[in-house]
């Protein structure tokens, strides 16, 4: 029945574009939005997609590609990015039956009730005309928070934590047992961050002032007040300011690994250039050498299972969601998305016959 329902939203809505399209006709041309594909109730339409392809194409450009070189790699990618948008929209909609949508709202405004906090702006008006200064679309930034959080709470609720809590202690127990390998405690560091950027400043000038800030500290400068009266918000912490007990392994970049190596707990990093947004100073707070047998822990087992299993449970909730919905993809596009879109189930069927 909901699929039949959601047919006769898609006839309707085509009509409706196409009743547009005469009105256009008779009274000078108007732009029209195609719909790429219909999803229960809601439609993935051609700006949509069109957007994501400005975004990706521009993120690319400024990690040196030529425009030309991003716009073919994007073009290659074109039916990814669709089959992309529909699992979201069907992500958006579940988090509205089950009321999650309020929740990413808030996580949003508490993103922003942060940023003001960082930034010192007292209105969010003042955010937005600052954030439009750097470049920056304040909607557009909020929208794409606003999916990020409705994406993540309702996997976050509907696979991660179900699967979280779903072995028994004697589950737990035998898997310990089976990969001890795991469960070694591994050598750590935790670091406080000085980030100093260069959006809107010459990248010369802020390289010597990271220079005699980092001269200051370590001649004993206090670095909580370098970092209050110097400091923009920090890049490699994602805000936090901090990081506790993170494994050395794990980190992935190669200059901060390096710049950590031998500093002492008390000590600082040279300045490190983080991404070409700007640059960090990392004072080492402690260090924790790797264990040399493994310790059994409740919540790292639990861990470790969600981290083996979640990406194949997430498959496989996404594709009850698909068969579960009515989707419609427009036939000109019906050829670059289906493979990818149904790729799980296709796979699910074989393993069966």
């Amino acid at each position: 029945m909901f699929k039949k329902l959601a047919a006769l939203v898609f006839t309707a809505f085509a009509l409706v574009i196409t009743g547009s399209s005469v009105s256009a006709q008779e009274t000078q041309s108007k732009v029209i939005d195609e719909v790429v594909a219909q999803v229960n109730d809601g439609v993935i339409t051609l700006s949509q997609v069109q957007r994501e392809i400005k975004d990706a194409v521009d993120s690319l450009v400024q990690q040196g590609k030529t425009k030309d070189e991003a716009q073919k790699m994007v073009d290659e990618k074109q039916g990814e990015m669709i089959a992309n948008l529909i699992n979201e929209e069907l992500l958006v909609q579940k988090a509205k039956e089950m009321g999650a949508d309020k929740e990413a709202e808030e996580q949003v405004n508490q993103r922003l009730a942060d940023l003001m906090k960082q930034n010192n702006i007292k209105t969010v008006d003042a955010l937005y005309a600052e954030m439009e200064k750097q470049g920056v679309d304040p909607k557009g930034l909020r929208d794409d928070w606003r999916r990020q959080a409705t994406r993540d709470l309702v996997l976050q609720k509907e696979v991660q934590s179900k699967l979280y809590w779903q072995p028994s202690t004697a589950e737990l127990k035998a898997y310990f047992d089976a990969h001890k390998d795991k469960f070694i405690k591994p050598e750590t560091v935790s670091f406080s961050e000085l980030f100093l950027g260069f959006a809107g400043r010459d990248e010369a000038t802020v390289r010597t002032k990271a220079k005699t800030l980092y001269d200051q500290l370590k001649a004993g400068g206090d670095f909580a007040k370098i970092v209050k009266d110097n400091g923009d918000p920090p890049a490699l912490t994602q805000g936090a300011g901090k990081i506790e007990k993170f494994p050395v392994k794990d980190v992935s970049d190669a200059k901060i690994a390096k710049a950590m190596v031998g500093v002492k707990v008390g000590d600082y990093t040279l300045p490190i250039e983080v991404e070409q947004l700007g640059l960090a100073i990392l004072k080492i707070d402690g260090r924790e050498q790797q264990a040399s047998d493994a310790t059994f822990d409740e919540n790292a087992v639990r861990l470790a299972i969600l981290q083996e299993k979640g990406p194949d449970a997430q498959k496989a909730y996404m594709a009850k969601l698909r068969t579960e919905a009515f989707i419609k993809i427009n036939d000109s596009y019906r050829p670059i998305v289906n493979p990818i879109l149904f790729a799980d189930e296709r796979k699910a069927t074989s393993a069966k016959q």
